[in-house]
This record gives structure tokens, C-alpha cells and sequence, in this order.
């Protein structure tokens, strides 16, 4: 029965039991270390299937199997509370600092995909009422802007005919719609109020700070990774749209026009939804299917008690006018005629070959020492699970091939003797 936590985690079998099915959650939602898959499909697969899969169908399929087998068919003690936290928040800080290095865009936004998945499930891993809403809900966002990211990706792709960020740039001006969607989406993943991703971040936060009513410190290092991995999110996220929309346009590409409504459309829906979750998150989503959800099976106090001075409404009238202030600053600029000349670089022309652009923005860390080690591991697929297993399957069944050696009396020699010991197990 699924009804009410029915298992405790106290038992080899039933510890066994758990990471099996935690194992195929983290599978399906891309959580690492089982998470290989989406960069290599996000680069290849059709943009429209990486918005409905990975980035969107897979999460919710993965974390509602995780949040249903963590609050319903066990009950987890503190070593398997404990794993789920240590998932959450390795993935949220590995897959971003992997994301930060990228230089193409689908799979750079495919790390961001899994980068989220380390929220939801740290936001389970809590096991109370915030911090599980919190997660349901950012799982909720995450399709939402991250499938508004991806077609973002796709529009790019289809006018430019690439994803490489060293040969895009200055596409703001051209593509106006899908700069405006990628802009909202963009500020929604790294959490920036007044938008869906920040409330869903921000419950998540809560959740993890509750754990310290529980006693100990380690609550904290949950806490600094998942508001870390916020801030480099959006540091990507900088680089990102510099290079795309706003960097320096190679003029051996010509401009090129915004895509078609059926395209364009989606994007503004998801774009607009990003800011609808955002500031009318407690009136729709929480109280409409998020809250009544985790009332099932967790207690689930007074939303007053969770809002503390947060007010959506009057965080984005401030924005508005932080909007409006700078718009005015910058209108203002524009009317004092400026002049501007190229760089001058010995008297010579500078090529588009040599031309500078923000996919080199984040260089740095990867060249660093030990960073530079682990990106070239990760490079060759050191870490990946899947290539691991692959490997240890072949070494493994080498050693059977031995045993085939194309004699027919040596087949009938072991099927003999595999029958003779069914016969023996059988008669005891």
C-alpha cells in the first residue's frame, strides 16, 4: 500500500530496496551520477524533443517516483536523509560548474537541466512540508522555464544554423521576442524574484533552514550550496545572453529575422507563465495543487508562517520601478551624441576569426589547477556511469567468451552439467 509510510530504512533489505528505486529516480530526472545522458542527447536530439523530455516530461516522471517512494512506501531514517541531501547538493554544484565552461548553447542548457534536478531533490531530501512543496514546485518551474529555455536554443539554432556560442552574437536586436523570453526564463532559473524559480528556491531554502531546528551544523552546507549554485547559475546565465543576444556580431553574418509565430508563441506562453508562477504563486500552483498534495502525507502549517516579509506584489512594484528609473537613465544617455572608434591594434583590422566573445567569459576556472584536471577527466568520460559500467561489462564477459569455442560437445558438456545441477536443486 502506498497510503502511509509503510518501510523503515533500518534494515539492509529494505536500505538495498530504497537506493534501487532512488537509483532509477535519479536515473529518469538526471540527477548525477546518472545524469551522462542529457548532455549527449540535448546536443544531438531535436530541440523540440529535449524541451519535452530531458528538460521537462523526465523531471516530473523521476522526482514524483522519488517523492512517492521517499514519503509513502518508506520511511526514511538519517543515513537515507541524509543520501538524498548529499545527491541534491553535489548536483546542483557540479552540474552548474560544469555548465559554466560550455561552449555550446543546448549543452550548456542541458548541465543547467540537471542542475536543477539538485533542488528537487534536496527540496525531498528535507522531508518537511516547505522543503517538499519546495521542491514539487521548483520540479513544477523547472518545466516550464527550461523548456522556454530550450526553445529559446531552438529559434537560435534554426536562424543561425548553430549552437556554437563562439560564432553567435548580437542577436538582440534581430530576434527581439526570443531575447525577451530567454531574458525571463534565464532570470527565472537562477531564482530572481519576483519569478517562479525564485519562490520555489526560496521554500527550498526555508526547508533546508528547518533542518537545523533538528540540531547539528550540516544544514548549512546544504544551504550555502543550493543559494551557491543559484549564483553561478546566473553567472552562466550572464554569459549566456552577452554572447547570444547582446555580444559583437560577426559580419560575415548577415541578420537575421525573428522565427514564425508557431514558434514564437510558445515561448511568450512559457515566459509569461514564469512570471505568473512567480507572483501569483501562492494564490495558483501552492494552494491550487502543490500544498493540498503534500497535506496528504506531511502537516502542513499556516502559509502566513512560510511568507515571513516576502510579498510578491510589492516586490514587483519595486522592480517596476527600478525598471522604469533605468529605462529612463538610459533614454536620457542616448540623446547626448557620443563618439566611438574601432580599437586600434597596430594599425591592423581585426578579423571575426579574432573578434572577442563571451564564451571565454569563465576560462579561468577551468584552467585552474585542480578544476583543469576534473574538466578533462569529465572530458573523457571518467565520470560517467554509464561509460563505467559499459567498460566493466565488457572486462566481465570476456572472461566467458573463453568457454565458446564454436565445439558443439563443449555446449552439450555444459548444458549437461547446467541440467544435472537443476536436477540436484530440485530433489533436495
Amino acid at each position: 500500500s502506498l497510503t502511509q509510510p509503510q518501510i523503515p530504512t533500518m534494515t539492509g533489505l529494505s536500505v538495498f530496496a530504497f537506493i534501487l528505486f532512488a537509483c532509477a529516480a535519479f536515473a529518469k530526472a538526471g540527477a548525477m551520477p546518472f545524469h551522462s545522458w542529457i548532455p549527449d542527447t540535448a546536443e544531438h536530439a531535436p530541440t523540440s524533443v529535449v524541451a519535452f523530455l530531458p528538460a521537462s516530461v523526465d523531471k516530473l516522471l523521476g522526482i514524483y517516483l522519488l517523492a512517492r517512494v521517499s514519503l509513502y512506501l518508506f520511511h526514511l531514517t538519517g543515513g537515507m536523509k541524509l543520501l538524498l541531501l548529499i545527491v541534491g547538493a553535489f548536483t546542483i554544484i557540479a552540474a552548474v560548474m560544469m555548465a559554466l565552461v560550455q561552449h555550446d548553447l543546448k549543452r550548456l542548457l542541458s548541465y543547467h537541466a540537471v542542475s536543477q534536478v539538485g533542488y528537487m531533490v534536496l527540496g525531498v531530501g528535507t522531508l518537511n512540508a516547505i522543503g517538499v512543496a519546495g521542491g514539487l514546485f521548483h520540479m513544477v518551474n523547472n518545466a516550464i522555464y527550461k523548456g522556454c529555455l530550450f526553445l529559446c536554443g531552438g529559434s537560435v539554432e534554426k536562424r543561425e544554423g548553430t549552437t556554437n556560442l563562439d560564432e553567435l552574437g548580437g542577436l538582440a536586436r534581430y530576434m527581439p521576442i526570443t531575447f525577451f523570453s530567454c531574458v525571463i526564463a534565464a532570470l527565472a532559473i537562477s531564482g530572481i524574484p519576483p519569478l517562479n524559480g525564485f519562490v520555489s528556491k526560496w521554500m527550498i531554502y526555508q526547508g533546508v533552514i528547518e533542518l537545523g531546528r533538528q540540531g547539528g551544523h550540516v544544514w548549512v552546507i546544504w544551504l550555502i550550496a543550493a543559494m551557491f549554485g543559484s549564483a553561478l547559475t546566473l553567472a552562466s546565465f550572464v554569459k549566456v545572453l552577452h554572447t547570444v543576444f547582446l555580444g559583437v556580431r560577426a559580419k560575415k553574418r548577415g541578420g537575421p529575422k525573428e522565427v514564425g509565430a508557431t514558434m514564437a508563441i510558445p515561448m511568450l506562453v512559457l515566459a509569461i507563465l514564469c512570471l505568473a508562477f512567480g507572483i501569483f504563486a501562492y494564490a495558483i500552483p501552492l494552494k491550487g495543487f502543490i500544498l493540498p498534495a503534500v497535506s496528504r502525507v506531511l502537516p502542513v502549517p499556516e502559509l502566513g508562517r512560510w511568507l515571513g516579509w516576502w510579498s510578491p506584489g510589492l516586490a514587483t512594484l519595486f522592480i517596476i520601478i527600478g525598471i522604469v528609473i533605468g529605462l529612463i537613465i538610459y533614454l536620457a544617455g542616448r540623446l547626448k551624441a557620443t563618439r566611438s572608434d574601432s580599437m586600434y591594434v597596430g594599425g591592423e583590422i581585426l578579423s571575426d576569426d579574432v573578434r572577442m566573445t563571451g564564451a571565454d567569459f569563465y576560462n579561468t576556472v577551468s584552467d585552474m589547477g585542480f578544476f583543469r584536471q576534473i574538466y578533462a577527466a569529465a572530458a573523457k568520460h571518467a565520470f560517467d556511469t554509464y561509460d563505467i559500467g559499459r567498460k566493466f561489462s565488457f572486462y566481465f564477459i570476456r572472461g566467458f567468451r573463453a568457454i565458446h569455442t564454436g565445439i558443439l560437445p563443449h555446449y552439450l558438456s555444459w548444458m549437461l552439467a547446467g541440467i544435472l545441477v537443476l536436477v540436484i536443486i530440485l530433489l533436495r
